[in-house]
């Protein structure tokens, strides 16, 4: 990796010799750290940040949200887990239709799915842990209860968000102070949240999927006109998986399995390898041009195809072959942006990402989200819980492999990588940013393999992705050039309003086994090991 400039502003990526954890919070990084230094793995280390996370960064993720996760072995062995929850089992694609209803927008309580996180966490651990949720979780319960101090891209975030919250009386009571979201600096407490993962340390998950607080999730799901019964959640599993991957330049890029949109992020590497994007410059317009055509492409398979295995139709091995990707291949221009590629709206969520890498080299790559900021606004009046709205993920469109249904898994956007070479770890990594986590995996990763950036470097490195209208959103990182020679080639572009996404990395070096880790920028965390 070259060495990069002191005089330039930025930061080097950490590097320590036994074990690292890479967060989007100080907090979180730490409280991971503890465990591994006390002789934890990196699954419970990685149930510890989450935890933590869970409290102070409520606006991303949360035990009402869902988890998925990617652990490799020392053995060499990687084993997928898909903990995202499943709809109501009373939902009803033909209420909607016949209300002439096309999007979730108005009827959140409809979006409200079975949170997994909790099931994932219990899963992994009972399986790769050493450790209980009573020694996981004293740092979150500690935050939770005695207060925490607000960062600053966490206030600017909740601040945005005030609108959403203020919709809830529990959440106006339990998220705002008089009325307004807690300023940068500040010190925030909540206690109701806290005691919910005291008694979850006390009794495991079945404190929550069962009895007063699955009780209480229900009746304040129901009340705002949701479906979601105490049934629903007595009935949560977390599945293990096998992980699906493709080579590029030689690295396996291993990703989870539909219904998650890491399919998506294999599919855009594949067309990426077939049209040698790695001879391009790192900063020219021909490469912006290829990943944002390629992306394009890879994303009009996403949303024809992408949805819970038990209605997808089209199989893995035929998205991800070499017929497939030369057909999509061919229908790139090196000289104009394709007007026929039909793109439909892209889902916006807010997600923690984190990875972590023990001493004995076990890895895990690990996602854990609300979906949108504080995800649907419905928060549990008693126990403190903020609801994801994972269910507007499915389709109102009658007929979509992806459509709305009783019990069913919704296109996930939060999907951890992995990658190996040779049957050897390289190391785990993620890119947050709702829709924008496929193209922040190809990029992020081809900087690291094409153009030889450490971790820190290609996690900074300027982004580009199109919003919801379908203009490219520039961030000012990006040389003025580029966005010049992209409207040259009939993008339309402007400046992003805000950054895309986040992003952790862990690297393994190659030639003496020390670990590389670096924590996006974009948000306020660090890496940290020893």
């Amino acid at each position: 990796m070259d060495a990069r400039d002191f005089q330039q502003p930025g930061r080097s990526p950490v590097m320590a010799a036994n074990a690292m954890v890479s967060s989007s919070h100080p907090l979180a990084t730490g409280s991971a750290l503890k465990v591994l230094r006390d002789g934890g793995t990196a699954v419970d280390a990685a149930i510890a940040a989450s935890a933590v996370l869970c409290v102070v960064e409520p606006q991303m993720t949360g035990i009402g949200g869902d988890c998925v996760a990617i652990i490799h072995q020392p053995d060499g062995s990687i084993h997928g887990l898909n903990g995202s929850g499943r709809s109501a089992g009373k939902a009803d694609l033909n209420w909607f239709l016949d209300r002439k209803i096309k999007d979730f927008d108005q009827h959140m309580a409809h979006t409200v799915t079975v949170p997994g996180a909790l099931k994932a966490w219990e899963t992994m651990g009972q399986r790769f842990g050493t450790r209980d949720f009573k020694s996981l979780f004293s740092d979150a319960i500690s935050y939770a209860k005695e207060g925490f101090i607000v960062a600053p891209r966490v206030a600017k975030d909740w601040a945005n968000l005030v609108p959403h919250i203020a919709q809830n009386e529990a959440g106006t009571e339990q998220l705002l102070f008089n009325g307004r979201a807690p300023v940068a600096g500040s010190k925030f407490a909540l206690p109701k949240l806290g005691s919910t993962l005291e008694r979850i340390a006390r009794e495991g998950s079945s404190a929550f999927y069962c009895g007063k607080i699955a009780e209480e999730i229900a009746k304040t799901v129901q009340s705002a006109g949701g479906l979601l019964s105490e049934e629903d959640l007595a009935n949560i599993s977390a599945d293990w998986v096998t992980p699906i991957s493709t080579n590029y330049q030689g690295y396996d890029v291993h990703e989870i399995p539909p219904a998650g949109q890491g399919i998506t992020a294999l599919v855009l590497l594949n067309i990426l390898n077939k049209l040698n994007a790695h001879m391009l410059p790192a900063d020219s317009v021909e490469r912006a041009h290829l990943e944002v055509e390629a992306a394009r492409l890879a994303y009009s398979v996403r949303d024809a195809y992408v949805s819970d295995p038990k209605t997808m139709r089209a199989r893995v091995a035929q998205i991800l072959s070499d017929k497939h990707t030369s057909e999509l291949a061919q229908m790139f221009d090196p000289a104009l942006r394709n007007p026929n590629i039909s793109l439909p709206p892209l889902p916006h969520s807010d997600t923690i990402y984190l990875c972590v890498v023990d001493k004995n080299r076990q890895a895990v790559s690990f996602i854990n989200s609300l979906y949108q900021g504080f995800g649907s606004g419905i928060v549990t009046p008693k126990s403190g819980i903020c609801l994801q709205n994972r269910g507007a993920g499915l389709s109102l469109q009658a007929g979509h492999d992806n459509a709305l249904a009783g019990a069913k898994r919704p296109l996930h956007t939060i999907i951890p990588a992995m990658v190996t070479k040779n049957g050897e770890l390289v190391g785990p990594f993620g890119v947050m940013g709702g829709a924008y986590q496929p193209m922040g995996h190809a990029h992020v990763l081809t900087n690291m393999i094409d153009y030889d950036m450490d971790p820190q470097r290609a996690l900074d490195h300027g982004r580009i992705f199109w919003g919801k209208d379908g203009v490219l959103e520039i961030e000012t990182s990006v040389p003025t050039p580029v966005e010049r020679g992209l409207v040259a080639l009939g993008h339309q572009a402007r400046s992003a309003v805000a950054p895309w996404g986040g992003g952790q990395i862990i690297q393994i070096n190659k030639q003496n086994g020390a670990l590389v880790g670096g924590s996006d920028g974009r948000k306020d965390g660090m890496a940290g090991g020893y």
